[in-house]
């Protein structure tokens, strides 16, 4: 029998495959929840697990399968009208077949290098590189290699790669890719001060840029980042 937060927990996973096919992260499983840390998630999370009923699909970030649900919850997040306390495994029955994480590999456009230091010019490359579907969200996506030290204590360094979700638009304190005088491009913190735009780095030996409004237009936002291990 599941507690009441494994219950919840694993019709918030299997809504989520079902909406978009990529399992929720730790952080949007503790809001949903409303628990205090990720260690509570990781706890139902394992729960979950030994008894059978979600798995860990190993060497996939934020991959979760389920592998049968309460029966009293059916593809859909709807009750069923069964027994509460039995289980629906999938493959048996005639029940409808369950969504399983997005694992797929989709190459992203690398649009060379970005700077996290002084601006520098952001270069429309042809290449491409392999990202795993999970690690993004809906949206269109491209990727960036990142050159220089200004977002060090924001964990992003020279030579890793960002992810960017392309946009026009984003909220006061996100990482985006902010385009100066239409022709320099850098990462950094976005804030607006009265008609000015300042973009701040995170690195505490550095001094934020500011701008007017029309210097500056943004390109998208940070989704994630890939880092090469030498």
């Amino acid at each position: 029998m599941l507690t009441a937060k494994q219950h919840e927990l694993i019709r918030f996973i299997q809504q989520r495959l079902e909406e978009s096919g990529i399992s929720p992260s730790f952080e949007e499983m503790k809001e949903a929840l409303d628990l205090k840390s990720k260690s509570g998630v990781h706890r139902l999370i394992s729960a979950l697990e030994e008894r059978g009923f979600i798995r860990r699909l190993p060497n996939r970030a934020r991959a979760l399968e389920v592998v049968k649900l309460p029966e009293d919850v059916v593809p859909g997040g709807k009750p069923a009208p069964r027994a509460a306390n039995d289980a629906l495994t999938i493959g048996r029955g005639t029940k409808p077949d369950l969504p399983e994480a997005a694992n797929d590999i989709i190459e992203l456009p690398l649009h060379g290098r970005i700077a996290a230091g002084a601006p520098i010019e952001a270069l429309e490359g042809q290449t491409s590189m392999p990202v795993p579907a999970a690690l993004l969200g809906p949206g269109d996506h491209y990727a960036l290699e990142v050159s220089g030290d200004s977002m060090i204590e924001a964990g992003i360094f020279d030579g890793d790669y960002a992810l960017v979700k392309s946009t026009d638009t984003a909220r006061d304190g996100e990482i985006v890719v902010a385009l100066v005088n239409n022709e320099e491009a850098t990462l950094k913190y976005l804030r607006r001060e009265g008609g000015r735009i300042r973009l701040d780095p995170a690195n505490s030996s550095l001094d934020p840029q500011i701008y007017e409004a029309h210097q500056v237009q943004v390109q998208g936002k940070l989704a994630g980042l890939l880092r090469r291990y030498h």
